[in-house]
């Protein structure tokens, strides 16, 4: 074939491709989220005079393009592989993978944001605590990175400088140090969560060092469904699924979780959420501002409050046995303001128990 024609069909070939590419794109309906990345996408952005001469409409126009790019997250696992395993890097988009886990780099410490954390912690203690005989406890839950980031050449936080900063600024609570107490295999390969059935001796450390005995009489049972954690989705590449395991007892199952938002009861265990974009948010519903675990089969008088993020969810059943009432706030999704409306803060013992993620990025927090 004569150069002339190849170079010809090269370039009808290419107008085609990209003709097609962009009438696809066109008439693709919206969606409004990414299933895999667990976020919201683009909207197209306001067209007028003042946005196109700001810059703000292509700038945006940009984001929303991107976003809704027809088989984005085919070109998304394409690009994952290639600089993962064939250009050999590090991480992509700060997600890397080392013997199986994937986590994502949490580096450096930001002191701005753990002051802004316990500034709001210390206004719940000084507002609804200082001055009753209620004790306070404080623990610090370190992400995967803790085991992963220094031990792989990655950049790390200096976890313990990170929990002195904490406990300093929280010097109103008694902490609890639980780090000795967990290891790598005790978290999700593909998440940023810890497994329930990996941290019963976590609950039982906690629960002692409030003055509380667990016996732990489990039935560790395994959900059908696969789970495909945060990191499956935002690393985009074909990572092998997790499984979930939970433990359950009978008294797990008189256990009534009354939901403050719906003014229903839920189960312990939402085994519906399995089918959900997060199955990990079987574990009390996912994210929830505000709920009680009511235990009928306790009468020893002793309640807890759990200032928590969403690694709670799966640690608070496991401390029911000990308990008869634990109320779960997490003011991440409601104003510490209006827990006065709800909640009677009297002979009752308080849990601080925040992941480092969390306190790292504290701008979630109410």
């Amino acid at each position: 074939m004569p150069t002339k024609i190849k170079n010809i069909l090269l370039i009808l070939i290419t107008a085609v491709f990209l003709l097609g590419f962009s009438v696809w794109s066109v008439l693709k309906p919206d969606e409004k989220e990414s299933v895999s990345e667990r976020r919201q996408l683009a909207e197209f952005p306001a067209l007028n005079m003042e946005t196109v001469l700001s810059g703000e409409f292509m700038s945006s126009f940009e984001k929303y393009t991107l976003d809704h790019f027809p088989m984005r997250d085919g070109f998304r696992t394409v690009k994952a592989v290639t600089s993962f395993y064939i250009f050999r890097q590090k991480d992509n988009h700060d997600i890397y993978i080392k013997d199986g886990y994937a986590s994502k780099l949490e580096y450096p410490m930001d002191k701005e944001s753990i002051g802004y954390a316990t500034d709001r912690f210390r206004f719940v203690y000084e507002r609804f605590i200082a001055g009753t005989d209620m004790k306070v406890y404080l623990s610090v839950i370190p992400d995967k990175n803790y085991f992963m980031a220094k031990a792989n050449g990655y950049p790390s936080m200096d976890y313990g400088a990170f929990i002195d900063e904490i406990r300093s600024q929280m010097d109103f609570a008694d902490y609890i140090d639980i780090s000795d107490h967990l290891e790598l295999s005790d978290y999700y390969r593909t998440d940023t969560h810890w497994r329930q059935e990996k941290i019963f001796d976590v609950a039982v450390h906690l629960a002692s060092a409030m003055g509380v005995s667990l016996k732990g009489e489990y039935v560790e049972k395994k959900a059908e469904k696969p789970f495909y954690g945060v990191y499956y989705g935002q690393s985009a590449l074909p990572l092998p699924a997790d499984k979930i395991y939970y433990l359950d007892n009978q008294m797990l199952n008189r256990c009534r979780v009354y939901d403050y938002e719906t003014d229903t009861y839920l189960p312990v265990y939402d085994l519906e959420k399995l089918d959900g974009n997060d199955a990990y948010e079987m574990f009390l519903s996912g994210s929830k501002s505000l709920l009680t675990i009511e235990n009928p089969s306790v009468s020893n008088g002793k309640e807890l409050i759990i200032f928590r993020d969403s690694f709670g969810s799966s640690l608070a059943p496991l401390l029911a046995e000990g308990y008869e009432k634990i109320t779960l706030a997490d003011i991440r999704y409601m104003s510490p303001n209006m827990l006065e409306r709800f909640l009677t803060f009297k002979n009752q013992d308080v849990l601080f128990l925040y992941s480092t993620t969390v306190l790292n990025n504290s701008i979630t927090i109410k």
